[in-house]
């Protein structure tokens, strides 16, 4: 009887990617993205990729590209090395044991190792998570150079390349009635041909929110993404119960836990699912189930992964019963540099999912060594 595979090394990498254009969000200004890739060697020769990227350093969350790096080197990478590689579940579990938090870097460790695993078995990474429902996801794109008639022409060329038809304006830098206004002109030039969401990314206050909801309820846009801070969860309920216009749970979720409390309070519409923000893809499948018990409507969302965290996203998400509001697995197209061999295939307003084992993505290591960090 062969051994069991072995962990032989867990290296981290900081790719640094510019962006196609400034993308504005009401906690940052990106003009590049960091990429945080983990690639896991094991002893038969197989390799896992996870990513754990964040959005604008610490300005989002309470890890960086910097400090995911460095608790996955000092810390995590050592309690897996020499491990079983193919007892994907235990290793999970001796990482959670000892490392508190970190739920970014968690779920990077857990990409690689079920991105390994399922290289292993033959298989693609979603028929690990009890397999796939639908072959393909719709795919938003967001709208945030902040400019109205940049962002209007921009959403003119993404319908005319079939490539979305649903679009996600970022606010929250400006007066709420400025910024129902710019929506509002987006809107009444996009018609019929588009959906139009807003994420105001905790800006508002309760007060501000019940304003702007009724403002864009009026110019018709469908859903408003986390208007106001994370920890208000009655604020969120309130703005849930008026009833004006839908409201979708996204930085509130930092897990399962949080999945639980906001359904019970029933102070959402709708949860944005983030692999990274619920920890893992383990933690992800928890929110979405309680979601679906709670009939909850889902959507699924991105921390502007790279190619390695958009596919796994995916590769989960195509497990869901529902997915009412689609996604935005959109995160590699924001980027100048091309980092897989052969690039993800996006098309007919969809990201198309690959058949072959794990991820179904191979890397282009000579780009990697390029862009990544000294």
């Amino acid at each position: 009887m062969s051994s069991s595979p072995r962990i032989h090394a867990v290296e981290t990498l900081l790719v640094d990617v510019p962006t196609i254009r400034p993308h504005r969000l009401s906690v940052a200004t990106m003009n590049h993205q960091t990429l945080v890739l983990v690639r896991l060697q094991c002893s038969d020769g197989i390799e896992g990729w996870g990513e754990a990227t964040t959005i604008g350093g610490l300005a989002y969350g309470e890890e960086s590209p910097e400090s995911i790096k460095a608790n996955i080197d000092t810390y995590i990478a050592p309690l897996l090395e020499g491990q079983d590689a193919s007892a994907v579940a235990q290793q999970l579990a001796r990482v959670a044991s000892q490392v508190q938090g970190n739920r970014f870097a968690k779920c990077a460790i857990e990409t690689a190792l079920y991105d390994a695993q399922a290289r292993r078995l033959g298989v693609p990474l979603s028929e690990l998570f009890g397999g796939r429902v639908r072959s393909s996801l719709p795919i938003a794109w967001t709208l945030a150079s902040g400019d109205t008639a940049r962002d209007i022409a921009e959403a003119e060329k993404m319908l005319d390349l079939r490539r979305h038809n649903i679009f996600k304006l970022k606010i929250g830098l400006r007066a709420v009635r400025d910024d129902v206004a710019h929506v509002a002109a987006i809107k009444a030039a996009l018609g019929a041909r588009a959906s139009v969401r807003v994420d105001a990314n905790q800006a508002w206050s309760v007060t501000e929110a019940l304003d702007g909801m009724r403002g864009l309820a009026d110019a018709g846009v469908d859903m408003v993404e986390q208007p106001i801070v994370a920890h208000d969860k009655l604020g969120l309920k309130r703005l849930t119960d008026a009833n004006i216009i839908p409201i979708m749970a996204d930085e509130a979720l930092h897990g399962p836990r949080d999945a639980f409390e906001v359904a019970a309070a029933q102070a959402a519409d709708i949860f944005a699912v983030k692999i990274n923000q619920s920890g893992g893809l383990r933690g992800a499948a928890r929110v979405a189930a309680i979601a679906e018990a709670a009939n909850i409507a889902l959507y699924g969302g991105t921390m502007l992964e790279g190619a390695v965290g958009t596919m796994a996203s995916a590769q989960l998400f195509s497990t869901f019963g529902e997915l009412a509001w689609s996604t935005e697995l959109f995160g590699p197209l924001l980027l100048t540099e091309e980092i897989l061999q052969e690039p993800l295939q996006y098309r007919d307003f969809a990201l198309q999912l690959p058949t072959t084992p794990g991820l179904g993505i191979t890397l282009d290591t000579d780009k990697l060594k390029r862009l990544r960090r000294a």
